[in-house]
């Protein structure tokens, strides 16, 4: 089996993309975080002692994703275009939706960045809300769509 991230000798390596085109790639990625009502009511309301919990996730996010080649290894450090993190609030599901979308003009594409965005968001509400309860769960993180590159465009299918 012929494998991306090693050479011949079992050395890891980044994969060589210079030969690739460069082109408009784009990601959005989504997740969610089970907070209940009380931490919903008070993030809404601006009550939570840590500040306002949904505008330091977004920035959370958006460095995130700006890190992500420090973070996964062997990922190319990238040129970004444009971030944004965006939410959704479910009362009925007591849970924040989050959603990250990244988009580059580059040789390889974004699909990371947007997940390690809305990755560091949830984790952003979940350390600014513990005071209030311990009991959130995060969950549901997946690539939404990708679009560029040699793969093609994807969307996720609902199971």
């Amino acid at each position: 089996m012929d494998f991306t991230h090693f050479d011949e000798n079992g050395n890891a390596i980044m994969v060589d993309v210079s030969s690739k085109d460069t082109t408009q790639r784009s990601a959005l990625a989504y997740g969610e975080i089970y907070v209940g009502k009380e931490i919903l009511e008070k993030i809404e309301n601006h009550q939570m002692k840590k500040g306002d919990v949904l505008s330091v996730a977004r920035i959370a996010g958006i460095m995130a994703v700006k890190k992500t080649s420090d973070i996964i290894p062997l990922c190319h450090p990238l040129l970004l275009s444009k971030i944004t993190v965006d939410f959704n609030i479910n009362h009925e599901k007591e849970v924040i939706e989050t959603y990250c979308k990244v988009k580059c003009l580059g040789k390889t594409g974004v699909e990371m960045e947007a997940l390690h965005g809305v990755s560091a968001t949830l984790l952003t509400i979940y350390d600014m809300s513990k005071a209030v309860s311990k009991e959130m769960e995060i969950k549901n993180i997946h690539l939404v769509s990708k679009s560029g590159g040699k793969s093609g465009d994807f969307k996720w299918q609902e199971k």
